[in-house]
């Protein structure tokens, strides 16, 4: 009996893998013919099962680690695409807002991009227009490139491509208004330079290079946008085409459209230009007011002091034609301010031709706003009226003056003439006292004449 047990384990033993993937299914219970036997059956089927499922375990744990790996790896993959679908948000978000952060009042232009300048250069008071377009010209440079019709109240030229000398290949563009400034979009300052200072003097009219004002922004084109827009001291030149642009046949439409939309383009140029030389020929005037008030400071306290004999630091006589010089310098300043000029005007004449979808006075008002041109241009006058009030009190001074001098040399007449006529009746008394005097002895002689005859 204990070899039959023996056999039947070491036979279990040797029968039974170590490792099995697949379940035996559960045998029925035997009938219980033989308890012993019967016992050990169920035994070996015990341990059979015990076997299968501790080999069973091991697999689990294998698959559970490449299920875990697995679960890695589809976690990166999602962490991956999820990352990408954050940075395509981001990138759409940002192609949204263009180069233009924030809200409201607190808009800017993001730092990173890069931008171009427009220069404005105020050389004189006004610019013969016939005759600077023939000098520029005889430079080289073509009239009215694009035939937008507008020669005859501003010159639009285009630098000539230099590809070796520039690093920016792409064409600049110059206005030149009547007002005697100029506006360059992408132009070197040499070349800028080389036209106000030697070519345009022959056709300015009171040409002032020693008070050669420029003032610069900032720009950039944005081909996301139609319009164009001022933010802080950045102008935002919107280049893409309009929508309506596409209902012309492609065939016969595509270049003409392109040019219309390049036309609309410069136009934009030219009203911002307009806008920036505006405010640089108001800084002119700031100047020469500031230099006019430098002048003429010392007035009020030799005024106040009561010393009218000498004015300023060298010793100016305060004379008619010192007083008659600066009121004419004051009048001047204030006739180009509001009579000689558009720097007054809410829009300029050349933009009310124009289309009114481009929005060019807009582009205008813009510009003025984002320089301050209406606070300076009401601070500039009235600082004109304080000087005029100064002018007004030294004219009348000089009157009260000459006034005085007057009154003091009819005094002198007045003075003269009784001391006259006091010596007369002086010399009267005393030829009347004199015996020997003419009259006394013409009374003699009457007094012996009518004696003699009585």
């Amino acid at each position: 009996m204990i070899y039959l047990t023996k056999s039947i384990v070491s036979a279990s033993r040797t029968l039974l893998p170590r490792t099995s993937y697949q379940l035996t299914p559960k045998p029925a219970w035997p009938s219980m013919r033989c308890f012993q036997s019967t016992a050990m059956a169920h035994k070996k089927i015990d341990f059979a099962q015990k076997q299968v499922s501790e080999a069973e375990m091991f697999p689990k744990e294998e698959s559970s680690v490449e299920t875990n790996k697995g679960n890695k790896k589809g976690s990166e993959k999602h962490a991956g695409k999820t990352s990408s679908l954050r940075r395509v948000a981001v990138e759409a978000q940002r192609s949204r807002q263009g180069f233009v952060k924030g809200r409201g009042s607190k808009r800017f232009v993001d730092p990173e991009v890069d931008t171009k300048t427009v220069t404005a250069y105020c050389a004189a008071e006004t610019y013969n227009i016939s005759t600077a377009a023939r000098l520029v010209e005889a430079q080289g440079y073509e009239l009215d490139p694009l035939q937008t019709g507008l020669y005859p109240q501003v010159i639009h030229v285009r630098t000539r491509d230099r590809p070796d000398e520039v690093k920016d290949t792409q064409e600049g563009d110059i206005f030149i208004f009547p007002s005697g400034t100029m506006v360059t979009w992408n132009v070197r300052e040499r070349e800028a330079l080389h036209l106000v200072n030697r070519v345009l003097p022959a056709a300015a009219e009171g040409s002032h290079l020693d008070l050669l004002e420029t003032e610069d922004l900032e720009y950039l084109e944005d081909s996301r946008r139609e319009s164009s827009e001022v933010v802080g001291d950045t102008i935002i030149l919107g280049t893409k085409a309009e929508h309506g642009s596409n209902d012309a046949p492609r065939e016969t439409g595509t270049d003409e459209t392109e040019q219309r939309h390049e036309i609309d383009t410069v136009l934009a140029k030219i009203a911002f230009s307009s806008g920036l030389a505006r405010s640089t020929k108001l800084a002119i005037l700031e100047t020469l007011l500031s230099d006019y008030q430098h002048s003429t400071r010392e007035i009020p306290i030799m005024l106040a002091k009561g010393d009218t004999k000498t004015l300023g630091r060298n010793d100016v006589p305060f004379t008619r034609s010192f007083i008659l010089r600066k009121t004419g310098e004051l009048l001047n300043i204030r006739a180009q301010l509001n009579l000689y000029s558009e720097l007054t005007d809410s829009m300029p004449d050349i933009f009310w031709d124009s289309r009114h979808e481009l929005g060019l006075g807009e582009y205008y008002d813009q510009v003025g706003r984002a320089l301050d041109v209406g606070v300076r241009i009401k601070v500039l006058n009235e600082k004109i009226g304080f000087a005029q009030e100064i002018a007004s009190v030294l004219r009348e001074s000089l009157s009260e003056k000459h006034g005085l001098r007057l009154e003091w040399a009819i005094i002198a007449l007045i003075a003269v003439e009784v001391a006259l006529e006091f010596y007369r009746h002086w010399t009267d008394a005393e030829e009347r006292k004199d015996p020997r005097s003419t009259e006394s002895l013409l009374r003699q002689y009457l007094v012996k004449v009518v004696d003699g005859q009585k």
